[in-house]
């Protein structure tokens, strides 16, 4: 898809940018930021003007995003600490792109929002939640921002919808981004060495609503210590991500927070626990109580949106926010903010002695270098072969070669004090100031240091200059080469798919349709080497469901794809059993170990019946692309599975004595020597166990009690001997050792094949 990001730089438009790329979309970067900020060749075009501006509605023509998401409430291109005027142009930059956006007459447009937009919210003593007007001008313009847009969506009938996010927190690129609860907590820990618990109420918004259509109903006040919902930045990045490409939603307005709800004071205990991992020598913040009046805080419900979509909270705050913690424990000179805050008397005077000290030493340098001149000035006058060498010349050329025109005149006015002073010896100072001679002099050595100072002063700002068209030049330099090299990646892509054609719809159903020439016993061992040489990879397993909670494995490349088992309780790997349940590819994108990186499922009707798994694919392959891939071979493999279970099928009452499970003995040679043939290739395993048997024992019986005593992926069949023999799937020695015993205690007699074992 084509896809408009409207924002300014930061983190939280940095990963999103990361997601869609990796995603395999288009973005365009619509920001008013200048051209020192730029972002990399994951960006197909950057469009830099005012929100405001009358040509944004020719960049949405010129793009045609299929998805407009607008950065809102964290956007950094607002200053909000200049009130009102943000405010207005907020609103402005808002309703323009709505306009622009609705003259497309397609696509989809999302605003986002914050827990903020609902800070008139206030819980008394009693228990009630009332509307106040205390709430300052960010939140009444996010909040307005949420209105707009939604009367917007219903005037136009446009898709736009708004994404209320509860307090969204994750490792900030700078200071700036310090504008959560998590990130102030963290800063006061570092600065002050203590974390304060500020009393106060919580209140819960169970329905998604602008704040002036919010009722009664709506909101709740939570009894106990004051407590959050934390979103972490990498799960609201799935969830937008989720609402970008989903084709059909019921609500234009969602909210989404964290799933665990935590305490403030728990909140400083895992600061304090990441902090401490940092730098395990220092000691920690103190945490304290606050006597600070109370407050109240909001918590999200995302009630709604799991309940339609699914929301997964897989950065827990427990998990996360010490390792935010401990990052900028180690990065604290980045985030520091001793000077933003207020400072008490004596803080202000320090700082204020240390920037004067600063300041005044070039000058007391010029004061001690002035002396050891002055000495040899007075030394060379009396003497005959210094006595025409001017010291307090080189004194003032040196300080404006070195310092430039500033120190150029301090070291002047020192070296004339010095001359008077000197002449001062043998005349009155009158005689002195009367003399032409010592103003001429005084002109030449100020001229000189002015001149000398004030070329120094242009060398140096013409090669400060230079050094940022320099830096500039090759930050474009750099741009430039990383957007050659994504050229020459496509080039060399697209060149091989011309040679090989490894990914054409063409190729992959040649490679599928070879499972044709297999016998109907041998599809399923096959199946699994065909999606290898397609997914170019080595690992993948196929199993085959046994019932509604167990997968059996029936063929695998490699003991990397073996490492779940030969049997998995399917149902119980959450995350990959609801999203292939949808009828959907999985893609294990939190890298689980015990996930494989991608899975598919075939079903029969609405029964999961095989599901493919795919274990060897790197990260950066693990792209929509590939699940494309995965599910175009998924359904190619279906026809020869469905193919080989019809053929079965029709011949069943062919296969089996009667009523029973037991194979007759040709096709129950033809089906070993597939598994023979699968287990000298290494996609299964198998074992062979001869019975003895009494002949008074009728076969129906005798099915009856091996039913009991065999799993369901066994067979049983004559040999061509006469005799019964039953194959062991996917088992090797160990297994046939245990199986034979199950069969023992059963009253039966046997022993393993020699050569299959």
């Amino acid at each position: 898809m084509d896809i408009l990001l409207i924002g300014s730089t930061g983190s939280l438009m940095r990963k999103m940018v990361e997601k869609l790329h990796k995603e395999g979309h288009r973005i365009f970067v619509l920001t008013e930021e200048g051209r020192e900020t730029f972002f990399n060749r994951k960006v197909f075009e950057t469009y830099r003007f005012a929100y405001d501006n009358a040509c944004i509605r020719e960049v949405f023509v010129s793009v045609k995003p299929q998805v407009t998401l607008f950065l809102g409430a964290y956007d950094k291109a607002f200053p909000w600490k200049t009130g009102m005027n943000t405010s207005i142009k907020f609103a402005s930059s808002l309703l323009n792109l709505l306009m622009s956006f609705a003259a497309l007459r397609q696509g989809r447009f999302i605003y986002l929002s914050s827990e903020e937009a609902l800070e008139g919210l206030e819980a008394t003593d009693d228990g009630e939640v009332e509307k106040s007007r205390n709430s300052s001008e960010k939140a009444q313009s996010i909040a307005m921002g949420e209105k707009t847009c939604l009367d917007y969506g219903r005037m136009t009938m446009g898709d736009v919808m708004v994404l209320r996010l509860g307090n969204l927190y994750g490792i900030p690129d700078d200071a700036t981004e310090i504008d959560n609860v998590c990130a102030s907590m963290i800063m006061d820990a570092l600065d002050l060495g203590e974390i304060k618990l500020h009393p106060g109420r919580s209140v819960q918004v169970l329905n998604a609503k602008p704040l002036m259509d919010v009722e009664e109903g709506d909101v709740e006040a939570l009894e106990g210590e004051k407590s959050y919902r934390l979103l972490h930045m990498m799960d609201a990045i799935e969830f937008i991500y989720k609402m970008m490409t989903v084709q059909v939603h019921k609500s234009a307005i969602y909210q989404i927070s964290g799933k665990t709800q935590i305490t403030q004071r728990e909140m400083a205990e895992l600061i304090v626990a990441g902090m401490a991992s940092a730098n395990a020598d220092e000691g920690g913040p103190v945490i304290l109580d606050s006597l600070d009046n109370s407050d109240t805080n909001v918590i999200l419900d995302a009630k709604d949106p799991d309940e339609e979509f699914g929301i997964y909270e897989m950065n827990p705050p427990q998990k996360a926010l010490p390792a935010v913690a401990e990052y900028m424990k180690k990065h604290a000179g980045r985030f520091s903010r001793l000077t933003d805050r207020q400072e008490n008397a004596w803080e202000a005077f320090v700082r204020k002695v240390k920037e004067m000290i600063r300041a005044a030493i070039p000058f007391v340098e010029n004061l001690i270098v002035f002396i050891p001149f002055f000495m040899l000035n007075n030394r060379a006058t009396d003497h005959e072969y210094f006595r025409n060498l001017d010291f307090y010349l080189l004194y003032v050329l040196l300080f404006a070669i070195v310092h430039g025109q500033q120190q150029a005149i301090f070291s002047s006015l020192l070296a004339i004090a010095g001359y008077v002073f000197r002449q001062m010896y043998y005349r009155s100072g009158f005689d002195v100031l009367l003399d032409y001679s010592t103003y001429v002099w005084m002109a030449q050595l100020l001229i000189l240091g002015l001149v000398v100072g004030y070329m120094k002063d242009k060398l140096r700002a013409i090669k400060a200059e230079n050094a940022n068209e320099v830096s500039f030049l090759t930050r474009q330099l750099a741009d430039m080469s990383d957007i050659n090299g994504s050229n020459v990646r496509v080039k060399d892509v697209l060149s091989d798919q011309l040679v090989n054609q490894n990914d054409s719809i063409g190729k992959i159903y040649e490679v599928t349709s070879s499972l044709d020439q297999y016998e109907p016993e041998e599809v399923l061992f096959y199946a699994a080497d065909v999606v290898a040489k397609i997914m170019h990879c080595k690992d993948v397993a196929i199993y085959s469901t046994a019932d509604d909670e167990y997968a059996r494995l029936v063929s695998s490349t490699s003991d990397k794809a073996r490492s779940l088992g030969n049997s998995i309780h399917y149902k119980k790997m959450e995350q990959m059993y609801e999203v292939l349940s949808q009828k959907k590819v999985y893609i294990n994108k939190n890298m689980t170990e015990e996930y494989p990186m991608m899975a598919n499922a075939i079903f029969g009707g609405d029964q999961m019946q095989i599901i493919i798994m795919v274990w060897g694919i790197s990260w950066e392959r693990m792209t929509l692309g590939q699940a494309n891939v995965l599910a175009i071979v998924s359904y190619l493999t279906q026809n020869a599975l469905l193919h080989a279970d019809k053929y079965m099928e029709v011949l069943r009452s062919q296969r089996y004595v009667g009523n029973t499970h037991v194979m007759e003995p040709e096709a129950y040679a033809k089906l070993v020597s597939a598994f023979i043939r699968a287990r000298e290739k290494g996609f299964t395993k198998c074992s062979l166990i001869n019975l003895m048997i009494y002949q008074s024992m009728p076969l129906e019986e005798l099915d009856v009690r091996l039913d009991q005593v065999l799993r369901n992926t066994d067979v049983i069949g004559y040999k061509a001997d006469g005799s019964l023999q039953v194959l062991l799937a996917n088992s090797g020695p160990t297994d046939a050792e245990f199986a034979m015993k199950r069969l023992r205690d059963a009253g039966f007699e046997c022993q393993a094949e020699e050569e299959a074992v």
